[in-house]
């Protein structure tokens, strides 16, 4: 009888990312075979920005960022690309991320939902830096009146970094529009990290749809965790977005 040998959080890891991949195609596949009972839709999309936050960390040194992503879906299904360029303290040699994502969003209970799985990859990272890894994903949302109320929650089995540190996110978030073309959002999330970089952070802005196509954001982020590193300070972010 042939041993099992377990699985610690880089062999999960690399599991999640051919799964993500394989979900991707798969979906992919279904949205460009031939359909009638169910439409297509391929969207495009293109920002540039004051600098890239992600969970209220700067991942661009507070420079300028210019990303570009694809959505495909179809019924239930989606999947989608994303890509932008991103600057590490004390790394001059990663410079880009790019993004492969897939799930399902049904409606039931009175809530939409979101079920994914999504990948993130590192262009340029240094030998032994294992920035790559995969986070699965599920979010719920409804209208409340006139706003949009909403909760995600993320894993990762091996998050950032070389050290196999289990991650999880978690976030509530809200949304309304107060007139015409314009919307204000808000979301409060808290990170926790095996290696204990937890931290909580929040973010507080406002939109204005430009035209039918171009849209502009102004967002305020902030963390708890200054001593991190200036990544993790406060910070106005706005960026420019157009879909297609």
């Amino acid at each position: 009888m042939r041993n099992r040998k377990k699985l610690d959080g880089s062999d999960l890891n690399n599991a999640l990312v051919g799964g993500a991949c394989l979900v991707a195609v798969i979906t992919l596949g279904l949205c460009t075979a031939p359909t009638d009972a169910k439409a297509q839709n391929v969207a495009l999309n293109a920002a540039v920005a004051t600098d890239y936050v992600f969970r209220g960390v700067s991942q661009n040194e507070g420079d300028p960022a210019i990303s570009a992503g694809v959505d495909v879906t179809q019924g239930l299904f989606y999947a989608g690309a994303w890509a932008g360029n991103v600057s590490f303290a004390g790394d001059a040699a990663t410079d880009a991320e790019i993004d492969l994502y897939a799930g399902v969003r049904p409606v039931f209970g009175g809530f939409d939902w979101d079920f994914g799985v999504v990948s993130y990859f590192y262009a340029g990272q240094p030998n032994g830096a294992d920035y790559d890894y995969v986070e699965l994903k599920a979010a719920a949302s409804r209208a409340v009146g006139p706003a949009t109320l909403g909760a995600a929650i993320y894993y990762s089995p091996d998050f950032f970094g070389a050290s196999e540190d289990e991650a999880t996110y978690a976030e509530v978030n809200a949304a309304i529009s107060p007139a015409d073309k314009w919307m204000l959002s808000a979301a409060l999330g808290r990170q926790w990290v095996s290696s204990d970089f937890d931290y909580t952070t929040w973010n507080l802005g406002a939109a204005y749809q430009l035209t039918q196509r171009l849209g502009l954001d102004v967002r305020y982020f902030d963390t708890d965790e200054h001593g991190f590193g200036t990544a993790y300070d406060s910070r106005v972010v706005a960026s420019l977005k157009a879909n297609f």
